[in-house]
């Protein structure tokens, strides 16, 4: 009896040892998130036979998790960043991307992203996502209302406002409440049913059909409890997620984030990206993520400072929560404060949300100390010194802008507790298969690998360095790079 084939993602299996083509397409796309479901529209549209293959019954991934709000800008801005007063030039959106993106970003990437934000914006329009006209200022990590325009990233913190005039750039859906990611994915998802667009769900991915040389042919599949044999006439694309399920791959790739309890995602298992690079795909920036303990609103927190188990300051507290996080997570110990007085502490919804607590009270900033049990005069020389010179109006330690600096003088105090090994850290990844602006698949030495695409967390795209990271760049970059994606894909050939 002939042993039955066994497969692999992590290697591909040759072309000449599959039995028969139980599907066939121009286009195959992987994963039916917002990366996914871009890519196959435009694949459609410009007149490929596109099949969309999804793990799961449904549509909406970790796209559908998400609040929804899409990082846009440039061009002056946007109809509702321009009607809130905000004039956003290209170039500044360009530097900020640039800036957000770490040491190793992508310029080529974040050029075409810039320079096709505001069009993107009018094509998400046109799909049926509707965008209210409205603003809100204050410090706040999704709204709870259908109002749009956030600000959403570091943009008005050191050291990004120094390079990149500020604006608001995170666009959130006309959605009533939080989680207006389901609401753009069924957008999306009418759009592809429209299209014509086969879908297979229930259906994993086993392995790639590569020739043997360097182009790839379609996907092993198991559907319906069976092994399933899927062509692609031109491109497979990858659409996958990230790994931040993977616990293996995460312990192998990026160990720190372990130390986040609470991973974000659906499938999110490296599916996508053990794919690739079994087809020569480079994997790059694979020990960056994302993480955050959502610690505002209210903004009067933000006037707070975090210390650690030394007692010391270590972040300019004004910048974008996950990046504080990021800061966090990176500290030596899992102890954690954010100190308050009576005038700026507001504990509220988020903060019973992400299981913080006071952890020390007292009329003196000393009082605090002894209860914390930290060495004599740490905790309280550092606020010593932030008072002078926040009574000031500076902060030149750590470049806190203005508006946010208030002498914490007022009892009594406060030290909320957020231990990293008891609060809510959530995270995700952000490294994944090397690729192009057109979402072609490159290996080691950049060239593209024949037939084998890639968009969304399966690629390492415009949110690549935890520390920059700003709410809404995910989507942004997997709706704007799976239309690229797509349209390459469909008009491609080996």
């Amino acid at each position: 009896m002939t042993e039955p084939l066994r497969y692999s993602q992590s290697r591909p299996a040759a072309l000449t040892q599959v039995p028969r083509w139980d599907y066939e397409a121009d286009i195959i796309v992987l994963g039916f998130g917002a990366a996914g479901a871009c890519t196959a529209l435009e694949a459609a549209r410009a007149g490929a036979r596109v099949l969309l293959v999804e793990s799961a019954a449904g549509s909406g991934g970790t796209s559908a998790l998400s609040g929804g709000e899409i990082y846009l800008g440039g061009g002056g801005g946007t109809p509702i960043q321009r009607a809130a007063g905000f004039e956003d030039a290209t170039e500044d959106l360009y530097r900020y991307l640039l800036m957000v993106g770490g040491p190793n970003a992508d310029a080529a990437k974040a050029r075409r992203y810039a320079d096709g934000s505001l069009a993107h914006f009018e094509w998400l329009s046109a799909q049926g996502i509707e965008y209210k006209n409205s603003y809100i200022a204050e410090r706040c990590i999704e709204p709870s209302t259908d109002d749009c325009l956030i600000w959403s990233g570091s943009e008005e913190a050191w050291p990004f406002v120094a390079q990149a005039k500020p604006a608001p750039r995170g666009h959130c859906p006309k959605f009533l409440g939080m989680g207006g990611g389901r609401y753009v994915m069924d957008v999306l998802t009418r759009r592809v049913v429209e299209a014509g667009v086969q879908v297979l769900y229930n259906a994993r991915a086993l392995a790639l059909v590569t020739d043997g040389a360097r182009d790839v042919h379609g996907l092993v599949l198991r559907s319906e409890g069976a092994e399933r044999f899927a062509r692609a006439r031109r491109a497979v694309v990858l659409c996958a997620g990230g790994f931040v399920m993977n616990r293996d791959m995460v312990r192998q790739h990026a160990p720190f984030l372990l130390r986040s309890q609470f991973p974000l995602g659906t499938v999110d298992d490296g599916s996508g990206i053990l794919l690739g690079a079994s087809a020569g795909g480079a994997m790059m920036n694979m020990s960056e993520g994302f993480v955050t303990i959502p610690w505002y609103p209210p903004g009067s927190m933000v006037k707070g400072i975090f210390v650690n188990d030394r007692g010391q300051r270590f972040i300019n507290e004004d910048c974008y929560h996950g990046r504080v996080s990021n800061y966090i997570l990176r500290q030596g110990g899992d102890r954690i404060w954010l100190l308050q007085d009576h005038a700026t502490f507001a504990m509220g919804e988020m903060q019973t949300l992400a299981k913080m607590e006071i952890g020390a009270a007292g009329e003196t900033w000393e009082e605090v100390e002894r209860e914390l049990q930290l060495p004599e005069d740490s905790l309280a020389a550092t606020v010593r010194l932030y008072n002078h010179y926040a009574a000031q109006g500076t902060d030149p330690l750590f470049h806190k802008a203005a508006k946010w600096l208030k002498p914490l003088n007022e009892p009594p105090y406060v030290a909320i507790d957020c231990r990293i090994d008891h609060c809510f850290y959530a995270s995700f990844t952000l490294g994944g298969l090397d690729s192009l602006p057109t979402g072609e698949v490159v290996d080691a030495d950049r060239q593209p690998i024949g037939g084998l695409f890639a968009a969304g967390r399966t690629t390492c795209g415009l949110p690549r360095w935890g520390e920059g990271y700003s709410s809404g760049l995910s989507l942004a970059d997997a709706t704007f790079f799976g239309r690229e994606a797509g349209r390459r894909a469909a008009t491609s050939s080996r």
